[in-house]
């Protein structure tokens, strides 16, 4: 059994490789992998040892995880020992097989917890980008609104009804032939460079007729191009034909005023994106208020897991043995003992100095 998972996945390769005659001709191009193992063994460890270190790989390279952990591995009898039941039969306290159970069990709600907060967050983030899209279509609607509201007040026609085109372009005197204002037109269009920013070239009805250089890339070269729009009194901007000008004079000219008749469109997809994003907030809303049902879960395992670590430790202090709490205790009476012993030894040799002295007196 290989020691790195990495060199495991690549025993495959060994087989199933280029130049494999054998198995292209008699095996129908493919090869049977097999890995042997003995049940009930040691080998158990080892496969468990290397799922270990595989997963570990996994939530450094996906940041899944930001601690180590125990994995008490497979329990189930068929598949023999792992390493944390070794451990503990081995050291006689089942104790810390319990404690990486808990561990164990500790992670993986973390874990779920992280990711709960995480989409709760997003969720959070995602609400708050509704309610702007929400709030930038409503706006637009309006404007949009009040523009249709003014076009439509000042919108003139001709006797067969069709709207009058009351395009006036700078550069152009009022009431000039439909081909001097096209030629102008075209000639904004060659010639114009707003370098990013909107110009005003004329009117239409009271709204500005906006013109703007682009720059693209077109066959591995920088261009510009002008485009044309018509600017709401809100600042919408509308246009026609992606705001490119038509060949034909008539046509060129007669952009704005379909730019103007096309703000009803404008307003029906602004009203259709509105419902569409209203609809999602309930959605978010309650992905963002929800509360994670586990919180108790996780607060008794990490309180169960103390008072076993606290456990563990005062299993692990050295006791101190009976026998020398017996000799202790007989050495403090023997020194009390001896204590009162020696008081007296020292009066009964007073007592004997005291008469050897008076009778030495009485010989003399």
């Amino acid at each position: 059994i290989a020691w790195r998972p990495s060199d495991l996945e690549q025993r495959n390769g060994r087989a199933v490789r280029k130049g494999n005659e054998v198995a292209k001709q008699f095996a129908d191009n493919k090869v049977d992998v097999i890995i042997y193992a003995v049940e009930r063994s040691l080998d158990s460890y080892k496969f468990n040892l290397l799922h270990n270190k595989q997963l570990f790989i996994n939530q450094l390279k996906t940041n899944t995880l930001g601690s180590r952990s125990i994995d008490e591995g497979s329990m189930d009898e068929d598949s023999g020992m792992n390493f944390s039941e070794y451990v503990a039969v081995l050291s006689g306290n089942t104790d810390l097989l319990e404690k990486a159970k808990l561990e164990k069990k500790i992670v993986t709600l973390e874990s779920e917890r992280k990711g709960f907060l995480k989409e709760r967050d997003t969720a959070a983030a995602k609400l708050e980008e509704i309610k702007g899209s929400i709030a930038f279509h409503s706006d637009k609607i309006r404007e949009a609104r009040a523009d249709r509201a003014h076009f439509e007040s000042q919108l003139q026609r001709d006797a067969d009804g069709v709207p009058v085109n009351k395009l006036s372009i700078k550069g152009v005197p009022d009431g000039a032939d439909v081909k001097v204002v096209a030629a102008r037109l075209q000639e904004i269009a060659e010639k114009a460079r707003t370098e990013g920013e909107y110009n005003k070239i004329g009117e239409i009805y009271g709204f500005s007729v906006m013109v703007k250089t682009e720059s693209t890339a077109k066959d591995l070269f920088d261009c510009s191009v002008n485009r044309f729009f018509v600017q709401g009194r809100s600042g919408i901007l509308y246009t026609y034909n992606n705001g490119r000008l038509a060949a034909d004079p008539k046509l060129a000219c007669q952009n704005f005023l379909n730019a103007l008749e096309r703000i009803p469109k404008v307003i029906e997809t602004h009203e259709r994106e509105l419902a569409k994003t209203k609809e999602q907030i309930p959605v978010f809303e309650a992905a963002a208020s929800g509360v994670w049902r586990k919180e108790d879960e996780l607060r008794t395992l990490k309180r169960n897991a103390a008072e076993l670590d606290r456990k563990i430790a005062l299993s692990l202090a050295p006791p101190t043995p009976p026998e020398k709490e017996e000799q202790a205790a007989d050495k403090n009476v023997v020194e009390k003992g001896n204590g009162a012993s020696l008081r007296q030894a020292d009066k009964v040799e007073h007592d004997a100095a005291s008469r050897s002295m008076i009778g030495k007196v009485g010989w003399r």
